[in-house]
C-alpha cells in the first residue's frame, strides 16, 4: 500500500493537470520571472488544491500544512531565475536580511526527482543570506503562510561542482512553505 502512494498521487496530479488543459476546472495561476535579477509579482491559485504552471513547470498542490506533491517539469529547463507563488502568505514578508523557519522540497528537474524534503521531520530555519543565490534572489517578498515555486538555473544553485545528490549543472525545483519570518 505504501509503494502505491507515489503512483496515486502522480496519476491525481496528472489526471487533474489535464482536466484543467480541456477547461473542466477554472483555475488561474500567473508564472514570474525575474526581471533584472528581481522577482516580479505573482497571484494566487482561484482552485486551492493545485495549482497549474505554464512551459513545461511542475504542477504544485496548494494544500497549506501538507507537503506539496510536486509533478516532474517537461521540456527544456528554464535559463533565469523562475518563480510562482502557489499560496500567496498574510503574514511578515521575507527580506533579503531575514532569518526564515521552513518547509521545502527539492527536486531536480533532469530526473523529476525529490532530492530532499524535511517535511519528514523538522522545518528547516536559516538566515537567508547563508543559502543559495537563487533563494536569496526568489524569496524576498514572499510571507508567512506562503508556499513558493523556485526554479534555480545552476548558477544560482550549485553549479558546476553540484552538491552532495545533486549533480554538476542540475537545474532545481523547490517548493518553499514560509513558516516564519525573523
Amino acid at each position: 500500500m505504501k509503494n502505491l502512494r507515489p503512483i496515486l498521487a502522480t496519476f491525481l496530479v496528472l489526471a487533474l493537470a489535464g482536466l484543467t488543459v480541456l477547461g473542466v476546472f477554472k483555475m488561474t495561476g500567473s508564472d514570474s520571472s525575474t526581471s533584472g535579477g528581481l522577482p516580479t509579482e505573482s497571484t494566487t491559485p482561484v482552485d486551492n488544491s493545485k495549482s497549474t504552471t505554464p512551459g513545461g513547470l511542475p504542477v504544485v498542490s496548494a494544500t497549506a500544512g501538507q507537503a506539496p506533491t510536486i509533478s516532474a517539469p517537461s521540456g527544456a529547463a528554464p535559463s533565469e531565475l523562475t518563480t510562482k507563488d502557489i499560496i500567496v502568505g498574510t503574514g511578515t514578508e521575507v527580506l533579503p536580511t531575514s532569518t526564515l523557519t521552513v518547509h521545502y522540497t527539492l527536486m531536480a528537474w533532469s530526473t523529476g526527482k525529490i532530492i530532499e524534503t524535511s517535511w519528514s521531520g523538522q522545518p528547516a530555519t536559516f538566515p537567508l543570506a547563508q543559502v543559495v543565490e537563487g533563494w536569496q534572489k526568489g524569496l524576498p517578498g514572499a510571507k508567512v503562510g506562503g508556499r513558493r515555486l523556485l526554479v534555480l538555473p545552476p548558477s544560482m544553485g550549485y553549479g558546476a561542482a553540484g552538491s552532495g545528490p545533486i549533480g554538476p549543472n542540475e537545474t532545481l525545483i523547490f517548493v518553499v512553505d514560509i513558516i516564519g519570518v525573523s
